[in-house]
């Protein structure tokens, strides 16, 4: 059912596309202004004053293909949870960049405040999932031990996976095309899963066993392959458009609720690696510095490291693309290893 993958993506693509032309003018009227922060690297200062909450785009372009593309009929109790979860997630975005414009410095939300927006929207989500998600045969009652500790494994990958995605937001170019990889993947995956056959976890296709949601699933994120690589039109460098938090946010809150949905919330992990590295390299860099003094980088987010090391931003984002491309491949390998 490659229709399910390549029709969503080319949707994705072209209504991204065409919302950057109309939000554009708009974000520009409407002053929506990137304020860059004192501690960035000093070549970044010239990027001050270029558009953000460039996300809408990508969040426009993802949402109505997978909502509105004709696909076999039945029920999108699951389409909708990770779409009002995406929602969920770009308006705490949404608020930080807000707050940000009209005050005209980088005072949004205070950490605190943001990180228990994301917390109530994943435990609002794993709660649903916990509860009234539709059950396959076999699975665990949800009293069993395990469901519980799933649901917090849950609750932390959908708020470390939507930090890791905002802390990937530094240069141009770079978030989008290190998440791009991870929709492809999670879209190959969701469209062919691995079934048991004779005992044996063998690559499986795509046939009638597949309900209605895991179609919608699919195209999700195939619609939103589309749109990140049609918002990579306006935002590669010199970029024209920053996404923002809004954007951020929704992508990493979005891509853990799809994996989470389509039962591929471990080997997301493997797939998004590049966006937990750079997460990593931040706590490991406060842990360091908060117990010996000392830092293990230059600067963290990672790409701030090569930065002050003198690489051109378009080689970091380059590489790191290519880095995300091939943890894609990897989980992809790991998916059909039988």
């Amino acid at each position: 059912m490659l229709q399910s993958l390549f029709g969503p993506f080319l949707a994705g693509l072209l209504v991204a596309l065409l919302a950057g032309v109309v939000l554009l003018p708009i974000l520009r009227r409407l002053k929506a202004r990137q304020v860059i922060s004192a501690d960035a690297p000093k070549s970044h200062q010239s990027k001050g004053g270029t558009p953000t909450m460039g996300g809408a785009i990508i969040i426009v372009g993802g949402i109505i293909p997978a909502l509105i593309y004709p696909l076999p009929s039945g029920a999108q109790q699951q389409l909708v949870a990770v779409v009002l979860c995406t929602l969920a997630f770009g308006a705490i975005g949404f608020l930080d960049d807000w707050l940000i414009i009209r005050r005209g410095r980088n005072l949004g939300l205070r950490a605190r405040e943001k990180l228990a927006g994301q917390f109530v929207a994943a435990i609002a989500f794993a709660a649903w999932y916990y509860f009234a998600a539709p059950r396959a045969p076999g699975a665990p009652e949800t009293h069993d031990v395990s469901r519980v500790l799933l649901a917090v494994y849950h609750v932390l990958l959908l708020v470390g996976l939507s930090n890791a995605v905002n802390l990937t937001d530094g240069l141009d170019g770079l978030a989008a095309g290190v998440s791009l990889p991870v929709w492809v993947s999670l879209g190959f995956m969701g469209a062919f899963p691995v079934v048991a056959a004779g005992g044996a976890a063998v690559a499986g296709s795509w046939d009638a066993s597949h309900s209605a949601d895991d179609t919608r699933l699919v195209a999700f994120c195939a619609a939103f392959a589309g749109a990140t690589l049609g918002y990579l039109w306006y935002n590669a460098h010199p970029a024209q458009v920053f996404m923002g938090d809004t954007g951020s946010l929704a992508i990493g809150g979005g891509m853990a609720a799809a994996a989470i949905l389509l039962n591929l919330e471990w080997i997301v992990l493997i797939a998004a690696l590049v966006h937990l590295v750079e997460a990593a390299s931040v706590t490991l860099q406060v842990i360091s510095f908060k117990t010996t003094g000392r830092r293990i980088f230059k600067m963290s987010p990672l790409h701030h490291h090569f930065e002050l090391c003198e690489w051109p931003e378009t080689r970091i984002v380059a590489r790191f693309a290519i880095s995300s491309a091939l943890c894609a491949v990897l989980a992809l390998m790991f998916h059909f290893r039988g």
